[in-house]
């Protein structure tokens, strides 16, 4: 179960919509999460990965198969 507060003008628009189209809120809401998720998932993680401190390997060891688990 998720909750979110979103500014009025956005719900607005949103009750719009769903009142035209004869869908959910909820049914918007989901489909725009899908849409937008795996970008946001790889933004954000690679974000992530740069900013841990971790292993990093150049691309020669990674085209001669060092062993990357070291």
């Amino acid at each position: 179960m998720l909750a979110i507060k979103l500014p009025e003008e956005i719900e607005n628009r949103l009750a719009e919509l769903a009142a035209k189209t004869g869908r959910t809120k909820t049914y918007y809401v989901r489909e725009a999460i899908l849409e937008h998720l795996d970008e946001l998932e790889e933004k954000y993680l690679a974000i992530d990965r740069l900013e841990k401190a971790d292993k990093r390997w150049t691309l020669d060891e990674v085209e001669k198969g060092v062993d990357l688990e070291s």
